[in-house]
């Protein structure tokens, strides 16, 4: 019980920072560290994580808010595709196999430290210069209905993704963007998490409090940070975190 709280803390305070820095899921940390290290299985691990990401999406989201860093309208559409997509999402991922799911989960917290790392999602506005309202339309559902089957299927890139469009197909400031991403990523996380538990019952209680507790909390603390540190040390950080966590479980599911 003692590991399993250690475990649970961690993976919670992990993802928080990186859902306050960089809009990220929850379920790029959560999920992969209880499949890992606890043994749970990969449906029941995902929507866990993505019920730790509503509390702590929405948390963020309030904070940027604050600062003036949401684009609410201009969101609404992407929101309204991505919610339709992730109980797509949810449904296709429980009929996948147990393994499959915990591989690719762990593999993708990998790859989404070494993006962060490699090349940090930074200003783009000019991007979206010259676009017709149509245009910004369309795009933002294709974009929704992509992002929405990944948030449900297994969370892990979902909040990744949605700040990489928010930045170089849209057109938002790297702040506005994971403010937006945040916002976002409150209503898919929380419609994700239900469509888990209705597919797949009820979660472990003591897992669930103890990650959703830590998110939060990890959440707040880097949320406040983000809007008054600098992008790109912001990505450095998250992208550390991430690499470090993806190379460790990795290693553990080769050597373990």
């Amino acid at each position: 019980m003692f590991w399993k709280l250690i475990v649970c803390i961690i993976a919670g305070l992990g993802a928080g920072v990186g859902t306050g820095f960089a809009g990220m899921s929850a379920a790029a940390v959560i999920s992969p560290m209880l499949i890992t290290f606890l043994g749970f299985p990969a449906y029941e691990a995902v929507g866990i994580a993505l019920a730790s990401d509503v509390l702590a999406s929405a948390a963020s989201a309030y904070t940027y808010g604050k600062n003036k860093n949401i684009d609410i309208k201009n969101g609404l559409v992407m929101l309204a595709a991505v919610l339709v997509f992730t109980m797509a999402g949810s449904y296709v991922a429980s009929l996948v196999p147990n393994a499959s799911m915990g591989s690719f989960s762990v593999f993708m917290t990998l790859l989404l430290g070494i993006k962060f790392l490699v090349r940090p999602v930074m200003n783009t506005k000019e991007a979206q210069e010259g676009k017709t309202l149509r245009q910004k339309v369309v795009q933002s559902i294709i974009c929704g209905a992509f992002i929405g089957m990944i948030c449900g299927f297994i969370g892990a890139g979902g909040g990744m993704m949605m700040l990489l469009i928010l930045t170089s197909v849209l057109g938002y400031e790297l702040k506005t963007a994971v403010g937006t991403s945040v916002f976002i990523m409150t209503f898919t996380a929380l419609t994700g998490a239900l469509s888990h538990f209705a597919i797949g019952g009820a979660p472990d209680v003591f897992a669930l409090v103890v990650c959703v507790a830590a998110t939060l909390l990890g959440a707040q603390v880097a949320a406040k940070i983000a809007n008054r540190a600098q992008a790109k040390t912001l990505n450095r950080i998250t992208g550390g975190v991430l690499t470090g966590l993806g190379a460790v479980m990795i290693a553990m599911q080769l050597f373990g």
